[in-house]
């Protein structure tokens, strides 16, 4: 990380893509309301990311986490969902800190490759083999979240599951680019494993960020 992204982490700001409030679109917490804090930086590159814009931290402005609290009190918002990018590449720990001072739910989705920081009421695991999580983040997690964009994916899935407690809730979401074709094989896949669920991209289907 570079002399200036230290010097801005320790003053309190984090590298933001963008910020809004909307519906949560996917996995356990569908149709939630939340406000988004989409980080900017991510070392994976999956080929079916929706957000490649993200990827490049340098590109993205350092924002006051102060300021991003203010935001979302100007909102009815009573939950802030942090994503990515991949969030984690930085301490989220501040972040947390202020946030909970407000009162707020706090949820993370993150790939669980970097260190764990931060204080969350929900952990939403969505592993990557690429780049596959610590161990630390399967005792953390809520919900294990597998885009499966092939057949091949589903083994990753099982590989991952194997490691979550009894009370992690297990989902499957088809690719969206590929939704015709994927979302048939989650479907009979969870038909004939039934620990698991599907997770729709809700959000797409409704045209909101």
């Amino acid at each position: 990380m570079t002399e200036r992204f230290e010097k801005e982490l320790n003053e309190d700001k984090i590298t933001i893509l963008e910020e809004f409030y909307s519906i949560q679109g996917e996995g356990f917490n569908t149709g939630k309301a939340a406000y988004f804090v989409r980080t900017g930086g991510c070392d994976l590159a999956c080929r079916w990311c929706d957000s490649k814009e993200s990827w490049k931290p340098e590109e993205h402005q350092f924002v006051s986490i102060k300021n991003i609290l203010k935001r979302v009190a100007e909102t009815s918002a009573d939950t802030i969902v942090v994503t990515g990018g991949e969030p984690l590449i930085y301490n989220f720990d501040r972040f947390c800190e202020l946030a909970k001072e407000n009162k707020q739910t706090l949820m993370i989705e993150t790939c669980g490759a970097h260190e764990y920081s931060g204080n969350w009421d929900w952990v939403c695991l969505s592993p990557k083999k690429q780049k596959p999580p610590q161990s630390i983040y399967f005792q953390k997690l809520n919900e294990l979240k597998v885009i499966i964009y092939d057949k091949t994916d589903l083994e990753w899935a099982e590989e991952c599951a194997n490691k979550v407690s009894d009370n992690c809730v297990l989902f499957l979401q088809p690719e969206w680019s590929r939704f015709e074709e994927t979302g048939k094989v989650v479907v009979e896949y969870v038909k004939n494993n039934t620990k698991w669920n599907v997770s729709v991209q809700a959000h797409k289907f409704l045209k909101i960020p």
